[in-house]
């Protein structure tokens, strides 16, 4: 039949979506027809007691009474907000906000009524408790019927033959409720709640407004599949870390976009919105536990003190800043030769944190001048030292920097700080130099030689600290930052091997366990930090291109272009003739390093560093390896020359 055309059909649906899209009745116009309902249900309720035929003596009050009804029911309207909802969502609440508005004024009304009479206030007040109940009735089933039909046509206007994308919420109580109620709130984005899954077994096999629980068994491929199941949104905050983690790595490897729900202190207005659900990011994916500060040591180490970190524009220099705001520091002293980036993190530190006294100097670690400048002028009680290059294939091209720069500025840092009385300097290494193949990490294990040797000597009190740690999650340069630029530009995304393995740790993490370190050793240590297990770099990229909506090697290709000079198959946080012992901190252990000659140490770096520059590439990594003898480059034109020397 023509009046039941599908084509016509669809025409009307896309009509009123249109209309739905453009339009949004405000507050103010939905209060005002409530209460216009209220009125004219009123005159009705009075029409349907007198048979359509008013008395006399009810024409001239009959009126007045109504608006006396509307005035009541306008102030249990704004108590209790029944015109805020959105009328197309209308839910289970909203109607009954309007039942205890209506039940309310009726009460109201019908106290009017008897105090009225008893105490001859005039007949404005004396409603017939008939018509009060009519009027009850009428203009409850009137305001629950326009609500129900708006949100009737919403369905029928969102209900297309448009193919929509079909989610399941990870999580079956409020908050799950209140992203269901927002996924389903906006069809522009094509969203399609199947189903929740929810631990909670009273829950499992219950609807929640139609729609299914399920354990969650239902994350499986079969159950995927069949479903035709894309995304699974995380609405539940209640969860271990390693057990989201763990939902996550599965939902990935079953191909679902994973999203997660802020937490309500972010909602805009008090209020979650669609776009507010973000891709879990790689930190999930990982799940790490948050870290366990002592924070009275800490307190207690910082307090009223000079902090100088140098490399703070850098990624972990930077974070130290950011962290040492929650202690009640004296002066920070920021120093840095990388003008730009010191540039914007002064301008982030004077918006985020007004009251901590910063001081921005721009400077180079290795420039001896400059350097006994700031701390003869700033007098540091605790340097963190970060400054160095940490580049693995560009170092490797570059070694007479990585002396320069690492050693050298690692060399003048510490001299001055026994010079000026430093009480703790703590020195940020990394796991490259433990038995380094790299010029970058061969050069950072004589900057621990360095402050092994300098902690060595009589005659101050400073405490030397070292902590060594592995890869951090969205550093500067780092492979993570690098696969999501190539991501977003539609690949390739290149991997040098597909058996290279990384530890990982979160910038937040690193720092805080550096800091919880630097309060807990007494000078001389060197602190390894629990990097969980090594994570393959090829499956890291595929995880990424994952959480990006893509599938590897359809959408995104993975590309392997071969280990770099200087690069490993995976790296190690101790050396062959390296223990550890187990500190109060679970995350933090103890390296027994081996005894060095730091008297000879120190003179054979003074040398290198005197001669740097009359060296050529082969020479300077030759003395490197006489100073590290574990030292093995897997540069070949350096491994073949060395055999030459």
């Amino acid at each position: 039949m023509a009046f039941i055309n599908p084509s016509r059909i669809l025409k009307l649906r896309r009509r009123a979506l249109d209309l739905f899209n453009r339009y949004s009745a405000p507050r103010w116009l939905v209060l005002a027809a409530d209460l216009t309902l209220v009125f004219l249900a009123f005159v009705a309720a009075y029409l349907l007691r007198f048979n359509f035929s008013i008395p006399g003596e009810w024409l001239e009050v009959f009126m007045w009474q109504g608006l006396i009804a509307t005035a009541v029911y306008a102030i249990f309207c704004l108590i209790f907000r029944s015109y805020s909802g959105l009328l197309r969502h209308t839910t289970l609440t909203d109607i009954t906000l309007v039942f205890i508005v209506t039940s309310c004024s009726a009460l109201i009304l019908v106290l009017f009524s008897f105090f009225g009479k008893r105490m001859h206030l005039g007949d404005l007040l004396v409603i017939p408790h008939s018509i009060i109940l009519i009027h009850y009735v009428v203009v409850s089933i009137v305001i629950f019927a326009g609500r129900i039909i708006i949100k009737m046509i919403f369905l029928f206007a969102t209900r297309t033959s448009i193919s929509k994308k079909r989610v399941l919420i990870y999580g079956a109580g409020e908050l799950g409720f209140v992203v269901k109620r927002v996924i389903m709130s906006d069809p522009r984005y094509g969203f399609l709640v199947s189903g929740f899954i929810d631990d909670d077994k009273g829950k499992q096999g219950k609807k929640i407004n139609g729609i299914v629980v399920y354990g969650p068994s239902a994350l499986s491929a079969a159950f995927i599949e069949k479903n035709r199941i894309e995304s699974l949104v995380f609405a539940i905050k209640a969860l271990s870390v390693d057990k989201k983690s763990s939902i996550i790595r599965e939902a990935v490897h079953l191909g679902l976009e994973v999203l997660d729900t802020p937490e309500v202190d972010k909602w805009v207005s008090g209020q979650l919105r669609l776009p507010q659900l973000r891709r879990v990011d790689l930190e999930d994916l990982l799940g790490r536990d948050p870290i366990k500060l002592n924070i009275n040591l800490i307190k207690k180490g910082l307090s009223d003190k000079t902090i100088m970190i140098t490399g703070a524009a850098g990624s972990i220099g930077s974070e130290i800043a950011r962290q040492l705001t929650s202690f009640h520091c004296e002066r920070v002293i920021l120093v840095d030769q990388a003008e730009t980036p010191l540039f914007f993190l002064q301008n982030e530190l004077k918006e985020k944190f007004l009251d901590i006294r910063f001081r921005i100097l721009p400077a180079d670690v290795t420039n001896k001048a400059r350097m006994e400048q700031i701390f003869e002028e700033h007098r540091p009680h605790i340097v963190f030292h970060a400054a160095a290059y940490k580049h693995v294939s560009l170092m490797e091209e570059n070694p007479h920097e990585a002396i320069r720069v690492n050693v050298g500025g690692t060399r003048t840092v510490t001299e001055l700080s026994v010079r000026y009385g430093v009480e703790k300097f703590v020195m940020i290494s990394t796991d490259k130099s433990v038995n380094p193949s790299s010029v970058m990490g061969a050069s950072k294990r004589l900057c621990e030689h360095v402050v092994q040797s300098v902690a060595q000597e009589g005659g101050h009190n400073t405490q030397f600290i070292i902590t060594r740690f592995g890869n951090v999650i969205g550093s500067n340069g780092s492979v993570i930052p690098i696969f999501a630029r190539q991501i977003e530009s539609g690949g390739p995304v290149t991997v040098t091997h597909p058996e290279v393995y990384r530890y990982f740790m979160t910038i937040p993490e690193a720092c805080q366990l550096v800091l919880e370190a630097g309060f807990m050793g007494q000078g001389g240590e060197i602190y390894v930090f629990d990097m969980g297990q090594q994570v393959k770099i090829a499956d890291l990229a595929k995880a990424m291109i994952k959480l990006s909506g893509f599938i590897p090697d359809k959408d995104i290709r993975i590309e392997y272009i071969g280990l770099r000079p200087g690069e490993k198959l995976y790296e190690e946080l101790v050396t062959d003739h390296e223990k550890t012992l187990p500190t109060h901190h679970e995350k933090i252990r103890k390296a027994l390093v081996e005894e060095i000659n730091g008297e000879l140490v120190l003179e054979k770096i003074d040398n290198l560093l005197r001669d740097l520059y009359s060296l050529s590439n082969m020479e300077v990594v030759h003395l490197m390896k006489e100073l590290i003898p574990e030292y093995h480059t897997t540069n070949g034109t350096f491994k073949f020359n060395q055999k030459a020397i």
